[in-house]
């Protein structure tokens, strides 16, 4: 009899560490795949070997639980396989195709567990190409795996917690940071107080950040709207409209991003049954509270899934591990399972909180102006998309990709689909939702055309925690 296939982990940050351990506990050798070099995800993503900063300063409050996840991981390397820099690109029939070492490796698995983590969203505002802005995640990136900044002036925009947290980053770094634009009015903020019974720590720690902020001199500024950015040939400052008055203020960097977007693409390409999140304002697979998604073997977990920060993906990620191995038929504990629920069932009630404090703009896609690039990779203004969708009566999105080429290059929609979406609604007068989502199809980012496909092993390789 044939030894039975492993399960394969999508991801290494919070989610998929913690369900990678909940699986080497249960006696199983998990395959974890990462884009990264080195495990920890986005928000505890580790510096280049040689980089000598400390724990506390790339991390700041966060820094003990990154250093535990770090340090757990390191600890598992005899007892899982694991790929960093492997993008997983295909997946059909329990096989993923996963670009590594300069080949394509064909992996059979037995249990997926989808932890791809989130991107930022945007909308295009005039100037948001210029070189010098940044999504905040990018520009979280430059920070804390370059160590580097993206401006000696760096101005934040957008909304949600993330704006405060890579602000206070940069500022914690030396950089000045001349603003802080956030789209919510200031009366937005009171709602904050509901969640302090519920997670007063994080209440407290952002609290404490837009404080530091505006004592190191960084002004805040609260329902910023009608954004500008403006220079030559690169970034010279930043314009906006607030109480009905024009502002500027100098700067060579920008962070912007409005929140965060789940990745779903592999989840599509698995077949996985989709529904739309009111909540998230976007199409997400569907999965129960344990992972579980529309099909068997197939499990969800983290801000792939849905967002909800950094606590709540481990414990996902953990309940997700949980549920491959019930269904297995493995011992697993079950003990841990009423407490992993009630913690996420919490921080899906904080989550509520954090989005009426930061709401998303939406009203921002009646502002984007004809001229503005909405499609970067394919060079789409929104006065094109508009001109299609009204010459060819488009209602749904995949409709406006098929004429207009929005979404078919690099990034396959990633950046722009939601924009898309947006103003394809506004356009129509539809429900966001009646627009429907775009397909996904393989690969679902860039691979090499040399890529050879091979059955063998690829080496295992596990980076050191810092």
């Amino acid at each position: 009899m044939s030894e039975r296939a492993a399960p394969l982990v999508v991801g290494a940050g919070p989610a998929g560490m913690r369900a990678a351990q909940a699986l080497v506990e249960a006696g199983l050798r998990p395959l974890v795949v990462d884009e990264a070099q080195a495990s920890g995800g986005q928000i505890y993503r580790q510096p280049p070997q040689g980089d000598d900063r400390s724990a506390d300063a790339l991390y700041g409050s966060e820094a003990a639980k990154a250093v535990r996840l770090h340090r757990g991981f390191a600890a598992l390397a005899d007892r899982l396989d694991y790929w960093p820099r492997a993008l997983l690109w295909n997946l059909r029939d329990g096989v993923a195709d996963i670009a590594v070492g300069g080949g394509n490796r064909r992996v059979a698995y037995d249990g997926l567990i989808l932890a791809t983590g989130a991107t930022d969203r945007v909308l295009p505002v005039p100037g948001w190409t210029l070189p010098g802005v940044f999504t905040l995640g990018g520009t979280q990136i430059a920070l804390k795996a370059q160590g580097c900044a993206i401006g000696r002036r760096v101005v934040f925009i957008g909304c949600g917690p993330l704006l405060y947290l890579v602000a206070w980053q940069y500022l914690k770094a030396g950089v000045a940071v001349a603003a802080v634009l956030d789209t919510a009015p200031l009366a937005r903020k009171l709602h904050l107080l509901r969640g302090m019974p519920l997670a007063p720590a994080i209440v407290l720690r952002g609290l404490r950040m837009a404080a530091e902020l505006q004592l190191r001199g960084t002004a805040i500024h609260h329902g910023v709207t009608d954004i500008r950015i403006e220079g030559r040939t690169r970034v010279e400052r930043i314009v906006w409209r607030q109480r009905g008055r024009d502002k500027s203020l100098a700067c060579d960097g920008i962070g912007y991003g409005l929140g965060l977007r789940p990745e779903t693409q592999l989840a599509d390409l698995a077949g996985c049954a989709f529904r739309f999140d009111r909540r998230d304002r976007a199409w997400l697979p569907e999965r129960d509270v344990s992972g579980r998604s529309s099909v068997p073997g197939i499990y969800l977990a983290g801000d792939g899934a849905r967002i909800a920060g950094a606590d709540a993906a481990e414990r996902a990620g953990e309940r997700a591990a949980l549920a491959l191995l019930e269904d297995r038929g493995l011992p697993y504990a079950a003990s841990r399972v009423a407490a992993l629920e009630r913690d996420l069932a919490r921080s899906d009630r904080v989550r509520d909180v954090l989005d009426a404090a930061f709401p998303y703009p939406a009203h921002w896609s009646r502002q984007i102006a004809d001229d503005t690039l909405l499609c970067r990779c394919e060079e789409v203004s929104a006065g094109e998309a508009r001109r299609a969708i009204a010459e060819f009566s488009l209602t749904e999105l995949n409709r406006l990709k098929a004429i207009s080429r929005i979404g078919m290059g690099r990034c396959q929609g990633r950046v722009c689909g939601a924009a898309a979406a947006e103003l394809l609604a506004r356009e129509t007068a539809q429900d966001i939702a009646a627009v429907g989502r775009l397909r996904t199809q393989a690969p679902v980012k860039p691979i090499p055309f040399t890529l050879t496909t091979s059955n063998e092993p690829h080496e295992p390789r596990h980076a050191p925690a810092h």
